[in-house]
């Protein structure tokens, strides 16, 4: 039998998790955690085959849980399982060292699927996924922003205008203009709100 842990914050999606599983003859829910924390605890106290991890949680989230999980036994194999696909989402799965990332319409027989293939130290990836990751890859290296740059991108976020950002960094208004220019110049934006979701995409902020 295959052990499985299911961590989500949502109770009725791991009821409805365990409904799927319980109908595999050869897996079986070992355990369920609602929070990262709790998902680090478990795994250690269970050792399951497969942990199949929610990413966005209130506390420790997926990827940070998955981290403490893989760094202290690596022998339970980290299925994220969520609804958000983005770039920075992804590689912050597969960095915490998840071995697959599928999104929350995947089919029972997927699903199931998956958790045997990892259980065979497969790699296991949703197809809009594994084109993001391909995608990735053949991009350039992204342009690296100075640490504070990003603070002052930042607070731009947060809608501080230049001279409320100078106050707080103790940094001129014409030292943040400077800053901004170098960001706009370096991520190939015109503007404070395309420099900021422009980095939030990549991961940046």
């Amino acid at each position: 039998m295959i052990k499985v842990l299911l961590v989500d914050d949502h109770p009725v999606v791991r009821e409805g998790l365990r409904g799927m599983l319980d109908a595999e003859p050869d897996l079986t829910v070992i355990g369920e955690a609602g929070s990262g924390e709790e998902a680090v605890a478990l795994a250690a106290a269970h050792q399951p085959d497969v942990i199949l991890m929610d990413l966005r949680m209130p506390g420790l989230d997926g990827a940070g849980a998955t981290e403490k999980i893989m760094s202290s036994d690596g022998s339970s194999r980290v299925i994220v399982l969520t609804t958000y696909e983005t770039d920075a989402d992804i590689l912050r799965a597969v960095e915490a060292g998840a071995t697959g990332y599928l999104l929350k319409d995947a089919s029972r027989a997927e699903l199931a699927g998956a958790i045997r293939a990892a259980t065979r130290g497969e790699t296991v990836l949703a197809p809009s996924v594994a084109g993001r990751l391909m995608r990735r890859m053949r991009q350039p290296a992204q342009p690296s922003l100075s640490a504070r740059e990003i603070q002052v991108l930042r607070l731009v976020a947060k809608g501080q205008t230049n001279g409320e950002i100078g106050a707080s960094l103790h940094i001129s208004e014409t030292t943040v203009k400077t800053h901004l220019l170098r960001v706009f110049n370096k991520l190939g934006v015109s503007d404070r709100t395309a420099a900021v979701t422009t980095a939030m995409e990549q991961g940046m902020l």
